[in-house]
């Protein structure tokens, strides 16, 4: 009888030497995000120091009080929840049907589509800017509430962008999903929407949640498409554009900076505790497909 191979295991030292480059790798990535809370909590005079230290004394908190007093920051803030979530919802949604009828049907130019879904992803977004302003102004004519100065526009712009990303991932999860499950569903009486949402959508849950991770980043970050349609309607600003008001032509505001990028990244992060399980699970199955 023939034996099961064995698991190939690192060396002790291999192993050693592994976990070291992990830690430095990390402290790399992560000393940025330090020095940023760092800054936002040093003193004004600490900041303009010309001797910087990657400590501080005297830690204050009147760089987040100006920045939460500032006149239209809870606003922005608003805005900005209310573009990530609905991209976040819309992109899940619609990119889960996409890849459903990409993998579970043959119809005349699916191949066609899938190429096209690729070469939407190598277009660069600066390219694209310009064309999309005057689309969306043109939008804006027949509905006024997806044009220009109108949170819609954001929230369509941000969807024609993360939809190819998003439906090429889950195809891969989709396709993983046996079709012997869904004849066997068949056999017991659950018609296709049964089936699509009761059971194939649990299974590919963990791309799902991984596709919302990076649709909420792209839109909870974007600073060019907001600065590019959001032009004259200040109340329908975003975040990032909040902390323009903290560069000043004659000195920048580096503590104000520094706290409003803070703030802006607590709900990214809370937003990855909820789902890092299951993203880690939904990462790797996307390598696997």
């Amino acid at each position: 009888m023939r034996q099961p191979r064995r698991r190939w295991k690192p060396s002790r030292p291999g192993r050693l030497i592994a976990e070291i480059v992990a830690v430095v790798v990390a402290g790399v990535v992560a000393f940025p995000l330090y020095w940023m809370v760092l800054s936002a909590l040093k003193p004004t005079p600490e900041i303009q120091s010309a001797d910087p230290r990657p400590w501080t004394l005297t830690p204050t908190f009147e760089h987040f009080e100006r920045v939460l007093g500032s006149a239209g920051f809870a606003r922005y803030f608003l805005n900005s929840v209310i573009v990530a979530v609905v991209v976040v919802a819309l992109s899940m949604l619609l990119s889960f049907l996409a890849a459903v009828a990409l993998t579970r049907f043959n119809f005349k130019g699916r191949t066609v589509l899938l190429v096209m879904l690729l070469v939407a992803q190598m277009v660069p977004v600066e390219a694209l800017t310009i064309p999309l302003f005057f689309l969306m102004r043109s939008v804006g004519d027949v509905a006024p509430a997806f044009g220009t100065n109108e949170l819609g526009s954001l929230m369509l712009v941000h969807l024609a962008f993360t939809l190819p990303f998003a439906i090429w991932m889950l195809r891969g999860f989709v396709a993983a999903v046996p079709r012997e499950l869904e004849e066997a569903a068949t056999v017991d009486g659950a018609s296709r929407f049964r089936f699509t949402w009761q059971i194939l959508f649990p299974l590919v849950a963990p791309g799902l949640v991984a596709t919302s991770v990076l649709s909420f980043i792209h839109a909870w970050n974007d600073f060019l498409f907001a600065k590019t349609f959001i032009i004259s309607n200040t109340e329908n600003q975003t975040l990032p554009l909040a902390i323009l008001v903290f560069f000043k032509p004659e000195e920048n505001d580096w503590g104000a900076i520094m706290a409003g990028s803070t703030l802006m990244t607590i709900p990214v992060l809370v937003f990855f505790v909820f789902v890092q399980r299951r993203l880690v699970s939904g990462l790797a199955g996307a390598v696997k497909g």
